[in-house]
């Protein structure tokens, strides 16, 4: 069973596998204590968004990790998987920019993907 942090990493590598664009990880601990972290990745199409939902799950599910629900994978624009400490949300340019979840939460990111590789 992986802990949050490796779930995360897990989580990212598998989202980067697929070209998700302007990946953002939040520390969500101090906010709230339904979970811990907070992924959202943008994709370039519907086809896209699904394809990077399906692969987080598989990629976690092969790890051991259990995935409580994915939702929204009918349209397509915004799909959140919820892997239960982590929540990823895989979105459209346009519908992320309208919720801008970052600032919704009000925190900036944490940690970009890539960094410290």
């Amino acid at each position: 069973m992986l802990n949050a942090k490796e779930k995360t990493q897990a989580i990212v590598a598998a989202l980067e596998d697929i070209k998700a664009l302007d990946i953002e990880v939040i520390d969500t601990r101090k906010f709230n204590s339904l979970f811990e972290t907070m992924v959202i990745a943008s994709a370039q199409s519907t086809r896209q968004t699904k394809a990077l939902a399906d692969h987080v799950e598989e990629q976690l599910k092969a790890r051991g990790e259990t995935v409580y629900g994915i939702e929204g994978g009918d349209s397509g624009e915004w799909v959140l998987v919820d892997m239960g400490d982590v929540i990823v949300h895989i979105m459209q340019p346009a519908v992320r920019a309208y919720y801008n979840l970052e600032e919704l939460w009000g925190v900036q990111p944490k940690l970009r993907a890539g960094a410290g590789k």
